[in-house]
């Protein structure tokens, strides 16, 4: 089973790739455009309701309401996955495994939206007032809705 997200911002747009590898991993693969260099926190958020904008995506997706953290930490928002790095052109190949993002289930993030921030991800530890919820990653850049691929 697969699913995309199309990425859309004023500058930043992307397509995402998600892949059931059947182990209880998702393979996340894709690339993002139009990005400053550098890290840039990459999250699946709340909603999948961008009506209003990025903001209108809520926080991050959370269903056991743990604190925000890196994706290779534990205590983590299940949509926490991390920054992704884009080169000296902006461009961000995305490549992550990940056991928290299932595409089925109660906890499927189909129909939730992925946003990529303005920031880097502190992944909790930066110290900051946002950074056990945010990753202090601030302005939301561009995002999309996870659909299911045919």
């Amino acid at each position: 089973m697969s699913a995309k997200c199309v990425l859309e911002g004023e500058v930043v747009k992307g397509t995402i790739t998600f892949k059931d590898l059947g182990n209880g991993q998702t393979h996340v693969t894709g690339e993002v455009t139009g990005l400053a260099p550098g890290l840039h926190g990459f999250h699946v958020h709340q909603f999948g309701d961008y009506s209003g904008g990025c903001g209108t995506t809520g926080g991050h997706f959370n269903p056991s309401g743990k604190e925000h953290g890196g994706p290779d930490q534990e205590n983590r928002h299940a949509g926490d996955l991390g920054n992704i790095t884009a080169d000296s052109n902006g461009v961000a190949k995305v490549d992550i495994k990940d056991s928290q993002i299932p595409l089925t289930g109660v906890n499927s993030i189909v129909g939730r939206a992925v946003v990529v921030h303005k920031d880097v991800d502190d992944l909790g530890a930066g110290g900051f007032e946002d950074s056990k919820t945010t990753g202090h990653a601030g302005a939301r850049l561009a995002c999309g809705v996870v659909g299911l691929s045919k």
